[in-house]
């Protein structure tokens, strides 16, 4: 159902928008969770290290899509704002025409490219041949991941964060028993992971797309909206693209440290290749902060309420922050539980266990740029984030995680430490352009 964001209580209005969001990233997520701990359960250290590498590869690649996708999330938000439903119908039609025709293409290189991903990812010789399988499948399946983002941010932008989470939750169940049938009964392997992940997206599409042909909400689409146009794409891209970049960039980050780990070895290459699921588990709530806070600032902003965004920026961190203390605390007691959950090997919970636990802290530092980085968006200053993200990997996230590899042989705690180091930083950065950004806009308003 669209919901007007611009009036009520501001922090009703989040928790209620935000909730299906997390639901929805958490749903999302567990495709990669159930996928390891799946195979996990029924096969080797090699397909679970093949799996955790491969699923992080096709990770990055989503999250780039779903930044894409934000730039939709946005412009369609303060069309609605601003009520201008033919503005809205116009970057709709724009979206889809050049999204889906971007992913067949890219589906298609990425195929020739399989190889070389692998041979880049220091996969280790165990691993590689499952890994080459998985990852010939899911890209494959590039057009319905990016077919389905795009319908989530048109709904998004419209007020509607439910419909999502229903599309997802649907796949998410298709993918869990289809993960079982054929790693569990069938004995696929990695194969068997990644078709189960395809083929439950297939499904989560059709779902989504007759969800939206039936949906009445005041925008009606002709042909002519499709036909690419600058004056519907540049404001889409105008977002979308930084953010892209951005999270393309913490992922290569997140990559070339996994990297780092498999040089080290098989038993470290599965204990970092689990503590990246687990925490992309735990940043469901700074996630959906970020894209809630995009959502409801920009239809804000495109009434003309900008106190109102300013507050949900605040009201966001706020709940970002408080989960984050309470979750670091409670992973120091039950890092090596966790784990294990998803392998017994003792070397692999021991080094999974000391990564997990410095690295945790991110999720605290992370809340307060992710939600920046959501508000930055929604006035389209989406550069301000990408840049910061820059600074934070160049200086801080690679070069640390590189050096104490070296230094500190024996543990992966150092290691883990890098990435709220580096997210310490961003934290920092974006306080200090919203302050100059406010100062600017006070400014100017003075002077008109």
């Amino acid at each position: 159902m669209e919901r007007n964001l611009t009036q009520g209580s501001i922090i009703k209005n989040l928790v209620f928008f935000s909730l299906p969001y997390l639901l929805s990233f958490f749903l999302q997520t567990l495709y990669g969770m159930a996928d390891l701990f799946i195979i996990g359960q029924f096969d080797s250290t090699a397909s679970v290290t093949a799996v955790s590498i491969g699923s992080q590869v096709m990770h990055m690649l989503t999250v780039m899509i779903v930044g894409l996708a934000m730039g939709t999330t946005v412009a369609v938000g303060r069309a609605v704002g601003e009520k201008r439903m033919d503005k809205a119908a116009h970057t709709i039609g724009n979206t889809v025409a050049l999204f889906l025709g971007g992913s067949v293409l890219l589906a298609a290189v990425l195929l020739m490219l399989v190889q070389p991903i692998v041979s880049i990812m220091s996969t280790p010789a165990e691993a590689v041949e499952g890994m080459v399988q998985y990852l010939i499948i899911c890209f494959i399946g590039i057009p319905f991941i990016t077919a389905y983002n795009i319908i989530s941010s048109i709904f998004r932008g419209l007020g509607d964060s439910k419909s999502p989470m229903i599309f997802i939750a649907v796949a998410c169940i298709a993918n869990i028993l289809l993960d079982y049938l054929l790693i569990g009964g069938l004995k696929m392997g990695p194969s068997g992971a990644a078709l189960g992940t395809t083929l439950s997206q297939t499904i989560s599409v059709i779902i989504a797309l007759v969800s939206i042909l039936k949906r009445k909400n005041g925008i009606k689409l002709k042909k002519s909206d499709f036909r690419l146009k600058k004056e519907a794409l540049v404001p889409v891209l105008k977002v979308g693209i930084p953010v892209a970049l951005q999270d393309g960039l913490i992922q290569i980050a997140f990559i070339l440290i996994t990297v780092i780990a498999n040089r080290r070895g098989l038993n470290d290459a599965a204990a970092v290749g689990i503590v990246e699921k687990f925490i992309s588990m735990t940043f469901l709530v700074p996630s959906s902060m970020l894209s809630s806070v995009s959502a409801l600032a920009a239809q804000n902003l495109g009434a003309g309420q900008e106190v109102r965004a300013r507050k949900t920026l605040l009201y966001a961190i706020a709940i970002a922050v408080g989960y984050g203390i309470i979750v670091s605390v409670l992973v120091q007691f039950s890092a090596e539980s966790i784990v294990g959950l998803f392998e017994k090997s003792e070397p692999v919970i021991r080094s999974g266990g000391q990564y997990l636990r410095s690295y945790i802290l991110d999720c605290i530092f992370a809340g307060i740029h992710f939600c920046f980085s959501g508000y930055f968006c929604a006035c389209e200053r989406s550069e301000i984030s990408f840049m910061q993200n820059i600074v934070s990997i160049v200086l801080v996230r690679i070069p640390v995680a590189y050096l104490v590899s070296k230094a500190f042989a024996d543990t992966l705690t150092p290691m883990g430490l890098a990435a709220p180091a580096g997210s310490l930083l961003s934290a920092v950065i974006c306080v200090a352009a919203y302050l100059l950004m406010t100062r600017r806009q006070r400014a100017h308003r003075t002077q008109g």
